[in-house]
């Protein structure tokens, strides 16, 4: 047998390793010191969008994420250099990782989301067939009550379904159970769409719906810490992200793995105290709150565009330290990949921004702010075949 010389490497093959004893998470932190974060965000960015160029991929991130493209770019030729990323360039691969990136990913439980997200279409059928049931509830409740917010009831409707029968962990057998998520409907005027939810999920009788805003009822205009199900007393805008901030302190200190989503209404985002709670979460890395902001482009005074303008919103949530995703919020895929996204950001709060129709799911209602909190009867409603 030859001899070989100092700098020719050795054959995996001929190593004689005893691998029965390793201990992988000290291994896994051995190797993720070797990284830094933005080259661990890269790493992830790849794994999640195969196919596209190195360079659409580093632009949006740039942009998702705040961090300036030319230091995205270093960091992506420090990977190439490592032999943990290639690129084909005018092939039809883009942007790949090699098998060594594909072990390093591996081995630090970089997930991907994104295009490999898959969703079970008889999920889909399910919380399409469940929301339909859910705004048929709303429509009917208010019509019988001759009161509530008719518009923000039914965009927000989607959002709830996918949480509830698709995402949240919880049991409605036992509401204040430790290790539940949390939900805060910042929203407040929204509430008959929770109501709606919440007994759809066993939370509450199908039959208490019909007495909303009776004052022999617990179903007031407002969810009310009393209803099984709610974790807010919600109903004076601005202050369910202060709430939630709170929550997601609270259950990272107690050791407790659960999610808080705070529910907010664009018109709400007016409110000064939103922003304020926004840089307090970023501040202490509350990766497990997650704010879903109803996009639907209205409040009570009109177009929120014409009151105060908001865009660029999804820049202003990553200006405060957030990561940000937009989607349609009546897409379930959406949502539901959205929500995915969120579990395996490390060291930031998630802002979902969910554009939204206000008024979804009802004819007369859809885009028309007149039905901000114009009272349904139960005439108008058969006119349009819903009872």
């Amino acid at each position: 047998m030859r001899r070989r010389s100092y700098e020719e490497p050795i054959p995996i093959s001929e190593l004689k390793l005893d691998l029965s004893s390793v201990d992988v998470p000290v291994i896994r932190n051995i190797v993720s010191r070797g990284f830094n974060k933005n080259q661990l965000l890269i790493l992830k960015e790849i794994r999640c969008n195969i196919g596209r160029s190195l360079t659409s991929i580093l632009r949006d991130a740039s942009r998702r994420y705040g961090i300036p493209l030319s230091t995205l770019k270093l960091n992506a030729k420090i990977l190439k250099d490592l032999n943990i990323l290639k690129v084909d360039n005018g092939g039809s691969r883009g942007v790949y990782l090699t098998p060594l990136g594909e072990f390093v990913c591996e081995l630090l439980g970089i997930t991907s989301y994104g295009r490999e997200f898959s969703v079970d279409p008889k999920l889909i059928q399910s919380l399409n067939e469940k929301a339909s049931l859910v705004r048929k509830h709303v429509l009917e409740m208010m019509a019988e009550a001759g009161s509530g917010h008719v518009g923000a009831s039914l965009s927000v409707v989607d959002v709830l379904v996918a949480l509830y029968f698709a995402k949240m962990r919880y049991d409605p057998k036992n509401p204040s159970w430790p290790l539940r998520d949390r939900l805060i409907l910042s929203e407040g005027h929204a509430a008959p769409a929770l109501y709606a939810v919440l007994a759809l999920a066993g939370f509450i009788p199908t039959s208490e719906l019909y007495k909303l805003r009776d004052i022999n009822n617990y179903l007031s205009g407002h969810p009310e810490i009393i209803i099984p199900g709610v974790d807010m007393v919600s109903g004076s805008l601005g202050q369910g992200l202060s709430v939630g901030c709170g929550m997601a302190l609270a259950l990272k200190r107690d050791g407790i793995n659960s999610k808080v989503y705070v529910i907010l209404g664009d018109g709400e985002l007016d409110e000064g105290q939103v922003w304020e709670a926004a840089l307090t979460a970023s501040k202490y890395k509350l990766n497990n709150l997650v704010a879903i902001v109803d996009r639907n482009r209205y409040q009570q005074g009109g177009p929120t565009e014409h009151i105060k303008p908001l865009e660029p919103l999804a820049m202003k949530w990553i200006a405060f330290g957030w990561h940000v995703i937009e989607v349609n919020g009546h897409d379930f895929r959406e949502l539901l990949r959205a929500l995915n996204e969120v579990d395996y950001v490390m060291d930031k709060p998630s802002a979902i921004i969910a554009h939204t129709i206000k008024g979804k799911g009802y004819p007369p209602a859809e885009g028309n702010n007149d039905y901000h909190n114009k009272p349904i009867s139960k005439d108008e409603l058969r006119l349009w075949g819903f009872k």
